[in-house]
């Protein structure tokens, strides 16, 4: 059944009597798609402007089957049989742990996983992982069977299913790992988690598991506040991606958030763009700035005052407000009133709402250099956050349970480097490790007294907090990690040299660069074996080898011994926030002129 548009205009047509009884049998009206031809030909037997004409049923707007896709993937761990359906009861609801090999906070969770299967609360429900050999930088299929074939014996009751297709991945829009995925006994998604989850979080979505999750989505409910059956406690499904508001990263440290909420017509678009930026961690889909408390989505269409609105959280230290709110004005039509996409009423409005005073003039000056792009007048609102209240759950992740569902936005744009960022990295490129050092270096006339290590012993290791980004002092001073694909420097292959951002020591050439499609920046070798230290990490229940820089003794990465064969069969995996890269051109003024030799096309 095609989906059709949301309306309000059809309900208040409708007598009272028929609208509860058309709410009765199970109709929601949805953010929809109907032609222009269809719209204005409604809008013409009406002498009235074009308006959204139609309705659509919960059950269309819910996900497709995942239960027969799931019940027929190969299962890897000997003696739980070799499909999915033998691990998976179709009568129960199903929880899907999405993990990958190289992701140390899965690897350091799969036995706390384990035992949630044998756990009396989680009986139940299934409870199932799933890798995606050659998918967002796992092993290719061969490789990861063989590689599980020797892990499965520390871990032999958990089922582990592999989709070599991607699929799944692909349709829910994983990039984070691990996630979760909840599944009603029909197999359809009801929630997704992107991120680790807690055992009391976990706990908290098995409980909401027996009170049959199908009755809880096609029932309207919020997502804020799901009463459990019998028990006047509350359990908030919003919290299993983050603990009494705070968000944690996957090294289990707070993240330095801050949030911002958007309306730009219909929600859908809106949080499935906004979730696509690097940088914020999380968006839901909610109704902000009216009349009523906590109100249902008919309410809202039939009149409330409350725009549909997407609250935005970000990571302070990777992004900030204009940034996003470049992006934001990307894909709406600002100088629209109550009107984006083909849909029309108060509660599609475009506005910014803001919860700190600071975010006013930010928002007010972002107005004001998009009001030059454009004749008429942005009708943008500017507004302090009055009230805002999450949507029902079907409306959350809706475009992740619905790939092919009615959106306005253009969500690749999402992927496109705002044109002011990329001439920021562009000037960034030609500047200089973050310290200065490189104005102070001494001549180099050789490669080996370019490498010397008291040419870059001068930096000042008590300013790096002044002198580094919060994401680089984290990851260089605190061996923190960032996030898998989030660095420019892992899809960067110009020639240069890459040095430690904090002390300007040159360690890697881009002649060593490959992409290893881990995620990370990832080299053969170092520019020589004497700019690094290696360390053992006995982190996350694993044995890895650290790496380290030899002066400053910066954080890198690590060391595995599952690079190319033909270049030495090592991976230096790097975070490229630990690095400073100096390009081929620039090299001579920047003091490393005597390593452009080294430079290799």
């Amino acid at each position: 059944m095609p989906l059709t548009h949301k309306s309000t205009r059809w309900l208040k047509n409708l007598g009272s009597a028929s609208v509860i009884s058309l709410l009765s049998a199970g109709l929601l009206l949805a953010c929809g798609k109907v032609s222009n031809a269809e719209s204005n030909a409604a809008a013409d037997t009406q002498n009235v402007s074009p308006q959204n004409t139609g309705v659509t049923r919960s059950r269309d707007m819910l996900p497709t089957n995942m239960l027969k896709q799931l019940q027929a993937l190969p299962q890897l761990t000997t003696g739980l049989g070799d499909k999915g359906a033998n691990v998976i009861d179709g009568n129960k609801p199903t929880l899907v742990k999405f993990w990958a090999s190289w992701c140390p906070l899965c690897l350091s969770t799969l036995e706390e996983t384990e035992s949630w299967r044998s756990d009396p609360k989680f009986t139940h429900l299934n409870l199932v992982t799933l890798a995606s050999p050659g998918h967002l930088g796992e092993k290719a299929d061969a490789k990861f069977s063989a590689w599980y074939g020797v892990l499965q014996a520390d871990y032999p009751e958990l089922p582990v299913l592999v989709d070599t297709s991607g699929e799944l991945i692909k349709k829910l829009g994983l990039q984070v790992y691990p996630s979760w995925a909840v599944l009603d006994k029909n197999g359809n998604l009801v929630q997704l988690v992107k991120g680790n989850m807690t055992e009391s979080q976990a706990y908290g979505l098995a409980d909401q598991a027996a009170n049959n999750f199908a009755a809880l989505k096609n029932s309207g409910a919020k997502p804020a506040t799901v009463a459990l059956d019998g028990d006047k406690n509350e359990t908030k499904i919003e919290a299993i991606k983050q603990r009494d508001g705070v968000y944690y990263n996957e090294l289990g440290q707070a993240i330095n958030t801050r949030t911002i909420y958007l309306a730009g017509g219909c929600f859908w678009g809106v949080e499935a763009y906004m979730e696509r930026i690097n940088g914020v961690v999380d968006a839901v889909s909610g109704y902000a700035n009216g009349g009523l408390p906590n109100p249902s989505y008919e309410q809202v269409i039939g009149g409330s005052g409350h725009a549909e609105t997407v609250k935005v959280t970000y990571n302070a230290d990777k992004t900030n407000l204009e940034t996003l709110l470049k992006y934001y004005f990307r894909v709406i039509d600002p100088t629209s009133l109550n009107k984006q996409g083909n849909d029309r009423g108060v509660q599609y409005r475009s506005g910014i709402y803001y919860t700190e005073a600071a975010d006013q003039a930010v928002i007010e000056a972002e107005i004001n250099e998009q009001q030059g792009k454009y004749k008429q007048k942005i009708v943008v609102e500017n507004q302090t956050l009055d009230n805002f209240y999450l949507a029902e759950m079907y409306h959350q992740d809706y475009l992740a349970k619905n790939p092919n569902g009615y959106c306005h936005v253009d969500l690749s744009l999402a992927d496109d480097q705002l044109a002011d960022d990329a001439a920021a990295n562009s000037d960034a490129s030609q500047l200089q490790p973050s310290n200065g050092e490189s104005n102070k270096l001494a001549p180099a006339n050789t490669i080996a007294e370019a490498l010397a290590a008291k040419r870059y012993a001068g930096f000042d290791k008590d300013a790096l907090k002044r002198t580094l980004t919060r994401e680089q002092y984290k990851i260089t001073q605190k061996s923190g990690t960032e996030r898998a694909y989030s660095h420019e420097y892992d899809h960067l292959f110009a020639p240069g040299i890459y040095v430690d951002v904090v002390s300007g020591e040159p360690l890697f050439l881009s002649t060593d660069k490959y992409d290893s499609q881990c995620g990370w920046p990832s080299f053969t070798q170092p520019i020589d074996s004497q700019v690094i230290t290696e360390h053992e990490d006995s982190a996350f229940n694993m044995l890895r080898v650290e790496i380290r820089s030899r002066v400053a003794d910066s954080h890198l990465g690590h060391v595995f011994n599952d690079g190319p064969k033909d270049r030495g069969g090592l991976r230096y995996c790097i975070n490229g926030g630990a690095l400073q890269f100096i390009p081929l051109e620039v090299m001579p003024q920047s003091g490393y002129g005597a390593l452009v030799p080294l430079i290799k096309s």
